[in-house]
């Protein structure tokens, strides 16, 4: 039994590592990748929606690109417009958290939290236009996994950044209901 799980553990390692070795060079690319979710073709319903998921995306790409200070003020700025939106109070304290730092690792690990709530949150918003991406990494969090959205099918794992850039798959696809 401990080789069959030995080879799973191996095959995850490699897999991702080589994912890694393809992505390094498109780094640089993953901040503008997601700039603008409206170019993605994402549209919302409410503005304070709009604020928050580009917040949130935000985020998300300064952690892929490893940049603590940059994902410190976007968690400040995501804080505010959590903190706009009625039943997101809780959800802001965590970006208060990650704001709290520059500490790139407790940014990462603070994330995992963060990003559940919001996936929570936009598995019931009004998506008028476009395909929001829940994607997992299963190595995340020692093992424990993370999730995070993103605008486009192409993985861009927060958690690793450069590390394992493309470690991870899409697990659901939220689209706008019928």
């Amino acid at each position: 039994m401990k080789k069959y799980i030995g080879i799973v553990i191996l095959s995850a390692l490699v897999a991702c590592s080589n994912a890694a070795k393809k992505g390094k060079a498109s780094t640089d690319s993953t901040v503008t990748t997601e700039k603008s979710f409206a170019a993605a073709g994402i549209q919302l319903a409410d503005p304070k929606i709009e604020n928050i998921y580009s917040g949130y995306i935000s985020l998300k790409n300064m952690l892929v690109a490893g940049n603590a200070a940059a994902a410190h003020q976007s968690a400040a700025d995501l804080s505010k417009s959590l903190s706009a939106f009625s039943g997101c109070e809780n959800t802001a304290l965590i970006a208060d958290k990650i704001a709290g730092t520059e500490d790139i690792k407790i940014q990462r690990k603070e994330f995992t939290s963060l990003s559940s709530d919001v996936i929570a949150l936009f598995k019931h918003v009004d998506l008028k236009k476009g395909t929001i991406y829940v994607q997992h990494c299963p190595m995340a969090n020692n093992g424990d996994g993370g999730d995070w959205l993103s605008s486009e099918k192409k993985i861009n794992n927060p958690y690793y950044g450069e590390e394992m850039l493309e470690c991870g798959g899409v697990v659901e696809e939220i689209k706008p209901k019928s």
